[in-house]
Formats: C-alpha cells, sequence, structure tokens
C-alpha cells in the first residue's frame, strides 16, 4: 500500500473524527458511523456551494462537540503540560482546537463519496477507552484510520486519530517538543498562531490547505 504524507491525510482523518449524538449506549463504533452520516449529508445540502457558510459552522459545531480538545491538548504537550499556568492551557488548547478545526473545514469541501467502511469497536484498558477502525476506499489507495476514543459524563469523545499506523497527537508531540526545547515554548505559540491565520486565509479565499 503506497504511504501518503501525514498532513494531508491527517485532514481525511477529520472527516471522519466528528461525533455527533454519539452517546454511550450507542457503542462507538455507531457513534462514528452516525454522525459521519450526519457530515456527509450537511456537505451535500443544496449542492457543494450553496449556503457555504451556514454548512461550515454546522460542521464545526459537530466537531467541537466531540473533540476532547482539553485531553488531545494536555496529551500533546505532555511533559510541558504542568509547567503551564492556568491562562497558557487556556491559550493553547483555544489555539490548537482551532488549527484543527479550520484545517479540517479546510479539506472536507473536497470529500467525493469515498467508500468508508467500519469495524466494531474494541475495548481498551477497560471499559472506558475504545478503538474503532476504519477503512477509506478510493480509486486509488485504501486509507485505514483508527479513532482512540474515550467515555467521559456517558459520551464517547476522541483523543487520538492513528492513520495507517501514525499517531496524530504523536505527530504533534515530536514537532512542539522540538520547537519548546529547542526555541521556547514562547515561540511555539508564536508559530501556531502564524499557522491559523495562514489556513483561515486559505480557508476564506476557498483555496483548500494542505
Amino acid at each position: 500500500m503506497r504511504r501518503i504524507k501525514i498532513p494531508g491525510l491527517l485532514c481525511v482523518g477529520l472527516l471522519l473524527v466528528s461525533f455527533s449524538g454519539a452517546f454511550a449506549a450507542e457503542g462507538p463504533k455507531e457513534a462514528i458511523q452516525t454522525t459521519v452520516d450526519s457530515i456527509i449529508a450537511t456537505m451535500k445540502e443544496g449542492g457543494q456551494s450553496a449556503r457555504k457558510k451556514e454548512k461550515r459552522t454546522k460542521i464545526q459545531t459537530l466537531v467541537r462537540s466531540r473533540f476532547d480538545f482539553d485531553e488531545m491538548a494536555k496529551r500533546t504537550l505532555a511533559r510541558h503540560w504542568e509547567k503551564r499556568t492556568p491562562a497558557e492551557k487556556k491559550e493553547f488548547t483555544s489555539i490548537f482546537s482551532d488549527l484543527l478545526v479550520y484545517s479540517y473545514l479546510g479539506k472536507v469541501e473536497g470529500y467525493t463519496d469515498e467508500k468508508i467502511t467500519y469495524e466494531k469497536g474494541k475495548s481498551d484498558d477497560g471499559d472506558d477507552y475504545a478503538t474503532v477502525d476504519t477503512l477509506i476506499i478510493t480509486k486509488n489507495v485504501n486509507i485505514p484510520i483508527q479513532y482512540k476514543v474515550m467515555l467521559k459524563n456517558s459520551r464517547w469523545w476522541v483523543y487520538d486519530v492513528v492513520i495507517e499506523g501514525v499517531s496524530m497527537i504523536s505527530t504533534y508531540r515530536t514537532q512542539y517538543n522540538k520547537i519548546i526545547l529547542g526555541e521556547s515554548y514562547e515561540e511555539l505559540i508564536k508559530k501556531m498562531k502564524s499557522k491559523l491565520v495562514e489556513v483561515k486565509s486559505l480557508l476564506d479565499s476557498d483555496k483548500k490547505t494542505k
């Protein structure tokens, strides 16, 4: 199987990570599958270009309702998390979540009805953690994506995505750790803010983020 570079593949993964109405009673697989249908249906409302702003807002809401950004931010900064002040933690989580959401929005509109298959969720470390294996089937390559979810307040929340064996959180953790150690935490925040401005600009101009 051909390997695909992480940046583009990550955004493909984000298409499937947005959960809506994923109550624990449904189980991890059912939660994912139900919401993927909702996301796809939203994109197709009135055609690809109709009511774009409204559709983006709706999709963004779905994403934010099922990503556990606090958990993802904590796992991404790892040992650097506890060194941060409450204000710094809040700022990092806000920027990090915006980066993921806006990058996702820039890619999701290019979805072209690729087939998606789902495997039954498997328990990890007890009943509060699970993984769900999915496969995006395209004309040229099949893309395996695994979702790491955790049960919190009777709902399943995403805390990591593993694309072709590569963890999204581990990838960001490695990149951010290198910047913090090689430069500084403050420099990391500056770079993240700059990237966010770039992503938003590309989205507003209807160009596809890379």
